[in-house]
């Protein structure tokens, strides 16, 4: 009994103070003015796009640069709308503070393949997107050469590059995707100095199992320059070609 009497008074206590912080945090003079900005750019280990310099030049351009100007004339959905139009974002979180300040929230597109033929050079992302190519540098991004038209991209290419993704041995290991016109699928792997003919982005996934026990059984006994094609494209099969 006494012990809820206790969970009761705390709950009392937390539920005022609640009251007493949103009454505090509405009475805000008329004329007050926003102090600053605050942003958070999140993902920033996988990517870095989006910079604070970035952030205060759309806002600066399009007249919505909240620094100077009163709380009650900044449109929080307003600096959303506009910054959602960076095809390297996500989505925008924007919201006043109790320090008188807009703080942005930025969620990045994460990309990870690299398009990049005779006529296109763009980013696929993690949700099957395109991005338009970014001068900031991306490290350890697959590179996809070859005939890739973006309906292929989108589709049966980013499936195969989620996987590759998401997959901490293939993510290392294969350094580039080699698109033929006929749409089969050459891989380049970082070490061992062959090429991995893996046919048709069907049943990739067995496809690299039954290479990655070959790795492990084969070339790790042999040498892993030993030979210069490996086809896993057929049905429990793996075809090698000596240099």
């Amino acid at each position: 009994m006494i012990r809820r009497v206790f969970i009761f008074i705390a709950l009392i206590v937390a539920l005022a103070y609640l009251i007493t912080a949103m009454v505090a945090f509405n009475k805000r003079p008329a004329d007050a003015v926003c102090a600053g900005v605050e942003l958070i750019v999140k993902d920033t280990l996988k990517v870095n796009f989006i910079t604070n310099e970035d952030i205060a030049r759309l806002l600066k351009k399009s007249d919505l640069y909240p620094v100077g100007k009163k709380l009650s004339d900044i449109s929080t959905y307003s600096i959303e709308q506009e910054l959602e139009k960076n095809p390297l974002v996500d989505r925008i979180e924007c919201y006043r503070t109790p320090s008188d300040k807009i703080c942005i929230e930025i969620h990045q597109r994460i990309p990870i393949l690299r398009v990049m033929t005779q006529n296109e050079d763009f980013f696929i992302d993690n949700q099957g997107g395109i991005m338009p190519h970014n001068t900031h540098c991306i490290s350890h991004l697959v590179i996809v050469t070859g005939k890739v038209n973006k309906e292929f991209a989108k589709n049966e290419l980013y499936q195969f590059g989620a996987f590759l993704y998401n997959n901490t041995f293939w993510d290392a290991q294969i350094e580039q995707i080699n698109v033929l016109p006929n749409l089969d699928v050459e891989l380049v792997p970082r070490v061992g100095n062959h090429i991995i003919h893996l046919g048709k982005l069907d049943d990739y996934e067995a496809k690299l199992e039954r290479l990655k026990k070959f790795y492990t059984k084969g070339l790790n006994s042999v040498g892993w320059n030993k030979y210069k094609r490996i086809n896993v494209e057929f049905n429990n099969q793996i075809i090698c070609t000596k240099r």
